[in-house]
């Protein structure tokens, strides 16, 4: 992988983190600022935290670590770093809490920023791990534009008129290149040690054998999963793992989140607004038993991490690992579907400068995708700066999901980026690609 100078450079560092911290804290104001009152308070789902708690919470953890632990200063309201410590209340509770009302809550994490901005501008980024590269600026902007991703799933589980607005992505001519691509058997490098701002559970970079195997070119449409529901997908246990299985039959699950069937065609919500469901457009709200249950019903199976990877990063001509399908250049609005430009994502087959070198296409972007893969730590994975990020939840009971979507942000979503879940969430922008054994 070769760093942009962006990412090696001090002031370079110090512009970008600037950008960074200014970008996310512009979408949270968005987010929170479209609805009233009673709606910021509201738990519109017991899978989420009302928005008042993320607004708060973003500005506490950036007090806890780019003042507290950066700069060394005292804490502004210690009283409520038990109100918005994740591990400490589960979020179907949060709402019974004491928490900062609205404009406490944004003059709080205002009073926080301004300060944390100062300190930007001060260090050296350099000295320790925390600062090194701008680390902890980085981590912390990571951080709130992944609140702003739920705060975004929080609006889509919301009832009520539409809230947010956005322009659809632009519409391209129907893809109609191969279905699937063959990824070369051989060793790839997968991890990084090298990107500064990368999490400790996508460190360090290492050496991985993968087989050779075929990948889907886009992630699965709407279309092709219509296909599965209208063949009985839903209703026939031999595609289901069993838990999957007893978890659409307890539930009464027979189609994505949002849909239903009226009139002879399938409608969905989105954002407060109903629609035709575009079949188009890649699937979205699926949970992994969901798609596993799809691809063995297609006569497939879902990429493993390792093989999602090595799809998005690996050149076979050169033989690198680059940061992203494309190259090493961040991304642009040509290359992929990102950072809530869209409240969709596009049209399967979109983004052509986004393909990696073997023409897989929208790895980055438009929607998160599980893998087969149980979350776990790499060889050699040391936490930082804190276990409670990564390590309390590696083992089997998180699935595996790589590439992000609409609602992410660049900053939050790389070639090394992992993300996990329980196989049974919905709420999340998850869809998925299939894959095969063999060269065949």
């Amino acid at each position: 992988m070769t760093a942009p100078e962006s990412l090696t450079d001090p002031e370079s560092l110090r512009e970008r983190a600037l950008d960074a911290l200014v970008t996310a804290r512009d979408r949270t104001a968005l987010l929170t600022s479209c609805v009233d009152e009673p709606e910021l308070t509201a738990q519109h789902s017991p899978l989420m935290s009302p928005l008042v708690w993320d607004l708060a919470h973003i500005g506490n953890q950036e007090e806890l670590w780019l003042l507290r632990a950066v700069a060394g200063r005292e804490p502004m309201r210690p009283e409520i770093d038990g109100l918005y410590d994740a591990f400490e209340h589960p979020r179907a509770e949060r709402p019974t809490l004491p928490l900062l009302p609205p404009e406490e809550a944004r003059r709080y994490a205002a009073d926080v920023r301004g300060r944390a901005l100062d300190v930007l501008e001060s260090s050296t980024l350099r000295g320790t791990r925390l600062t090194e590269a701008g680390f902890a600026f980085g981590m912390i902007a990571q951080h709130e534009q992944q609140h702003d991703e739920t705060m975004l799933i929080t609006h889509q589980l919301r009832r009520g008129p539409a809230a947010l607005t956005a322009p659809d992505p632009v519409a391209g001519p129907p893809f109609t290149g191969p279905a699937e691509v063959l990824v070369p058997g051989g060793p790839f490098t997968m991890g990084t040690s090298a990107e500064p701002w990368s999490l400790d559970n996508e460190r360090p970079a290492h050496q991985r054998v993968v087989p050779a195997f075929h990948i889907d070119t886009t992630p699965v449409t709407n279309a092709a999963y219509q296909a599965f529901i209208e063949d009985g997908g839903y209703q026939d246990a031999r595609w289901w793992a069993p838990g999957g299985w007893d978890h659409i039959r307890e539930h009464a699950i027979g189609a994505p989140l949002y849909w239903r069937r009226e009139g002879g065609q399938w409608l969905r919500r989105r954002f407060g607004v109903t629609e035709v469901v575009p079949p188009d457009e890649p699937v979205l709200h699926v949970c992994w038993y969901e798609a596993d249950a799809y691809a063995r019903w297609a006569g497939r199976r879902l990429p493993t991490e390792a093989e999602w990877e090595k799809a998005a990063r690996h050149d076979p001509v050169s033989g690198r690992s680059t940061r992203y399908p494309w190259g090493d250049a961040d991304p642009t609005p040509e290359h992929a579907n990102l950072g809530q430009r869209h409240l969709r994502p596009a049209s399967a087959g979109s983004y052509p400068a986004g393909a990696s070198p073997l023409g897989v296409r929208q790895l980055i972007g438009d929607v998160w995708e599980w893998t087969a893969s149980d979350f776990e730590p790499y060889p050699g994975f040391a936490p930082f700066p804190y276990k409670e990020y990564s390590e309390v939840f590696f083992g089997s009971e998180h699935k595996v999901l790589r590439g992000g979507s609409f609602a992410v942000d660049p900053v939050a979503c790389r070639g090394t980026f992992r993300n996990w879940d329980y196989p049974v969430r919905r709420q999340i922008f998850s869809g998925f690609r299939t894959a095969r054994d063999g060269a065949a």
